[in-house]
């Protein structure tokens, strides 16, 4: 009764579809939790999103759980997630796939999960890396251990946005580097980002990991375009 008084004077916004939670719905509601754009790579091989590595860098599995749409739901959910410190969206996300892929046989097939890193300054700035918080829902859901103190990035480099893909792959050379490498050396690891357009980011994540010795790996975006 008092929750829904609540709801009445601060009512709860789904994330993705922006309209009032109805009663018990946790941060995203019932129709768009179902009307999702899943990907369904955990289920088949996804050429498209494959193509994006082929011949760059040697993944075990390369994954995306949900296709971003400009002025879609998953955009909305990734833009409450990265720009207004709507964390909880993440680790539900992060709860929700991680419970697909272990139903799918996937729990075995990672020993450790990183999320892509922020550059020191944009934490202090957001005050959070959006990537923690899909990595702890899926670490939940998995039961696998994830880390942020392994993978990081030693270079601030600038916005992706509105840079070609060439441009892209330049912004993000030598920006990742690996810490206490002897602790992830003979593990399988998957690295996990929020979005994922050219697969640049990613691309010097692994790269960053094959440096150090670790050739075990795989990739998972939480939103890609297709």
């Amino acid at each position: 009764m008092f929750q829904s008084f609540i709801d009445l004077i601060f009512p709860r916004i789904c994330a993705g579809c922006q309209q009032p939670l109805q009663h018990k719905e946790k941060l995203i509601c019932t129709d768009c939790r179902f009307e999702l754009p899943f990907t369904n790579s955990h289920l088949q091989e996804d050429e498209k999103l494959n193509k994006r590595f082929m011949g760059k860098v040697k993944l075990e599995h390369s994954l995306a759980y949900l296709k971003f749409v400009k002025g879609g739901k998953v955009q909305r959910m990734m833009h409450e997630l990265k720009y207004k410190g709507n964390i909880e969206v993440g680790e539900l996300l992060g709860k929700m796939y991680g419970s697909d892929l272990k139903e799918n046989g996937f729990s075995d097939k990672f020993d450790v999960i990183l999320p892509v890193p922020l550059h020191s300054n944009r934490l202090i700035i957001r005050g959070y890396n959006q990537s923690d918080s899909l990595a702890k829902g899926l670490s939940e859901s998995l039961g696998v251990e994830w880390r942020n103190d392994i993978l990081k990035r030693g270079i601030s480099a600038e916005s992706q946005i509105n840079k070609s893909r060439l441009e892209r792959y330049e912004n993000m050379k030598d920006v990742f580097f690996v810490d206490k490498p002897e602790e992830i050396l003979d593990k399988k690891v998957v690295i996990v980002d929020d979005t994922l357009t050219t697969g640049a980011t990613l691309e010097s994540c692994v790269l960053a990991l094959n440096d150090v010795g670790v050739n075990n790996v795989s990739v998972i975006a939480f939103a890609a375009t297709y």
